[in-house]
């Protein structure tokens, strides 16, 4: 019999974990058919793509306004596709507001539901977790201190430590890929990384360019180079280019290399910093969205950190500078401590390795596909 999954991913981070998950299926067996709402990385995998996750994509509460009406839009086609094409199996990935509500539909059609990637219910809104026991059947979680918090509650849950681990691998040898980007191997790179969203790299790009700036006239023998995630066209960001008079490259994809050649990141908040973590890279992490929804966030948020790296270290590792405190002179200010200071280099590397050791070991997307398809008819 033919057998079909649908697979809701409506994030970049989703998207590609979604990619890495169907691949590894089809290890198990090749004939499953996937569709469902994804982007780029999901396609390229072989999924047919109902609804492409980049009108979905949002950082924030009250930036998810502008999204209402394709948000709706794909939940139509989700709830009607359910219908017509009658999968097996759902596996729904992360972007949990979006995934909760439309869990609902599915459970009264009586499809199981696997949810791959947990909710942040240990951070804020912890509540969610008794909709989660409602409503699905399976959960895999990416770091280990989340299964007693769902055992807690009588959810089926497995942890299969962070696919992260096979994905991070740099393509070039350091000394090729400094020719291949332009860069000068003598000098300190310091890689920006404004995040994978528009509207973030709206808000986080021109301070990290003018922390930039600051850098280059303290220490000139600093070089800056800018990874483009996927999605992001090196077009779409050259009116924020204008009078570089530092060395600057952008470069579209590579983004493993570029991390791999720098000795600190300047991060947005998210996937990136533990993909620094396994990489070993100090690193300072930004976060700023609009202040209704950084007001309202603060009401709801029960840690006292956001970045991911502190949050499986349980105490800040490297520096957070979120809100207001995302200004030239600050990002500036925190990267020279870093840099100026081996001892503290030095003590983030080694709490960076400890991070690196949370997280399992490599393998995490056989073994989700393993639980995958014993679920299966």
């Amino acid at each position: 019999m033919e057998k079909k999954v649908l697979i809701v991913a409506g994030e970049t981070s989703g998207d590609l974990y979604g990619a890495h998950l169907i691949k590894a299926i089809h290890q198990f067996d090749p004939n499953i058919i996937f569709f469902g709402i994804g982007g780029d990385h999901l396609k390229e995998s072989g999924m047919r793509i109902i609804f492409h996750s980049k009108l979905l994509s949002v950082v924030g509460i009250t930036e998810v306004l502008p999204k209402l009406g394709s948000i709706f839009k794909a939940i139509q086609i989700l709830k009607k596709s359910l219908d017509q094409e009658k999968p097996n199996l759902v596996i729904l990935i992360d972007f949990p507001d979006f995934n909760l509500r439309l869990a609902k539909s599915i459970k009264k059609k009586g499809i199981p539901i696997v949810y791959y990637i947990s909710p942040q219910i240990w951070a804020w809104r912890p509540k969610r977790i008794n909709l989660i026991a409602k409503r699905i059947n399976k959960m895999i979680v990416f770091f280990q201190f989340e299964v007693p918090l769902y055992e807690a509650v009588g959810v089926d849950v497995e942890w299969i430590g962070h696919p992260l681990l096979d994905l991070v691998k740099p393509t070039l040898p350091k000394e090729i890929a400094f020719k291949k980007f332009g860069l000068n191997p003598e000098k300190t790179t310091i890689a920006l990384l404004p995040g994978s969203r528009s509207h973030e790299i709206k808000r986080l790009l021109p301070p990290l360019i003018e922390s930039a700036k600051i850098l280059f006239y303290k220490i000139p023998g600093l070089q800056f180079v800018i990874p483009l995630a996927s999605g992001i066209s090196k077009s779409s960001i050259l009116s924020f280019l204008k009078d570089i008079h530092f060395p600057l490259e952008v470069i579209e994809g590579f983004t493993y290399d570029i991390m791999n050649i720098s000795e600190l990141l300047l991060t947005a908040s998210g996937t990136a910093t533990l993909e620094g973590a396994i990489l070993g890279k100090p690193m300072v992490i930004i976060y700023k969205v609009s202040w209704p929804s950084y007001l309202i966030g603060r009401f709801m948020i029960k840690v006292d950190r956001i970045g991911l790296v502190n949050l499986v270290a349980e105490k800040k590792i490297v520096p957070e500078l979120i809100q207001n405190e995302v200004k030239p002179e600050r990002i500036s200010e925190e990267t020279l401590n870093i840099l100026k200071n081996p001892h503290r280099f030095q003590k983030m590397k080694d709490e960076l390795s400890k991070v690196r050791f949370k997280l399992g070991e490599p393998g995490a997307s056989a073994r989700a596909a393993r639980i995958i398809t014993s679920l299966l008819p």
